[in-house]
């Protein structure tokens, strides 16, 4: 082997170990209660963190090839998170936060009183699919949902049939606009997670009751099975579902056709949302 042959062979062995190392290594930590996950500012990760859930120690969190690093903090809740149109935008208990690329936080035109309803507990943001705005889910009376031990009250139970049916999913557009796109429903109680399916559809994650549900011709359907905690729901471009469970720290893959669950991961302490990279293969 000649001199300029090896010189280049080690060349090429050092740009793939510079390389190697510059990957980030999941899990990793980033803080206390994180709850959801997106691409965005110079396709690092950005991250919502509630931490003790106490007012104003809520942080966003930058995960790069360079570490962990704070990149805005005095929320309160910070929950659903997306990124649209060269902004990070997260919704925080009744309002929305907009934030640029030097993590300087405003709130988005959007608060409490804009809303057309009451709204009691934002969750999930998603993209709407047009780049046009975004979805986002309202949980609505979420202290009706549990037992003095903090569990699901059973779905037969009496307490089961008091909760109230508030929780709705929001259109908010760019210039703040807010519409109702889906209303109240006994079959939504409590909604978590809102994503747009491959047809431009819904899909929503039903808290409580554990329903995958999704809308077809215009109404309100549920997938089979039950993933009571149901946290965050997505599909990928081969038409899969997939769906986590904060209360059993579960994550399946649901068949497009037969709605047959696959348990993809369990034993985790809490799964919340989740962001998908097919090109990575990997939630």
């Amino acid at each position: 082997m000649g001199t300029k042959q090896i010189i280049f062979t080690v060349t090429l062995l050092w740009a793939f170990l510079a390389q190697a190392q510059s990957e980030i290594a999941f899990p990793i930590s980033v803080g206390m209660k994180p709850e959801s996950i997106t691409k965005g500012f110079h396709d690092n990760y950005y991250v919502t963190v509630m931490n003790a859930k106490e007012p104003g120690d809520g942080e966003l969190v930058e995960v790069s090839k360079n570490g962990i690093k704070v990149f805005g903090k005095g929320f309160d809740e910070p929950k659903g998170i997306v990124f649209l149109n060269g902004y990070l935008y997260f919704s925080d208990v009744t309002r929305i936060w907009k934030v640029d690329n030097e993590g300087k936080a405003s709130i988005f035109f959007v608060n409490k009183a804009d809303f057309p309803e009451t709204v009691l507990y934002l969750n999930d943001v998603s993209l709407d699919g047009k780049e046009n705005g975004m979805y986002v889910a309202d949980m609505g009376a979420t202290q009706y949902m549990r037992d003095a031990n903090n569990d699901l009250w059973p779905l037969d139970s009496e307490e089961a049939k008091k909760i109230p049916e508030l929780g709705r999913i929001y259109h908010v557009d760019l210039e703040g606009y807010i519409t109702i796109k889906q209303d109240t429903s006994p079959l939504m109680l409590n909604p978590n997670s809102v994503r747009v399916d491959n047809d431009g559809n819904i899909m929503v994650a039903a808290f409580f009751k554990g329903n995958f549900l999704v809308t077809k011709d215009g109404v309100l359907t549920p997938l089979k099975g039950v993933f009571r905690g149901a946290d965050a729901v997505e599909q990928d471009s081969k038409g899969n579902y997939y769906v986590s469970s904060w209360v059993s720290g579960k994550v399946w893959e649901i068949d497009p056709k037969t709605a047959a669950s696959t348990l993809l991961i369990e034993r985790l302490s809490s799964a919340a949302d989740f962001y998908l990279e097919e090109d990575k293969d990997r939630l």
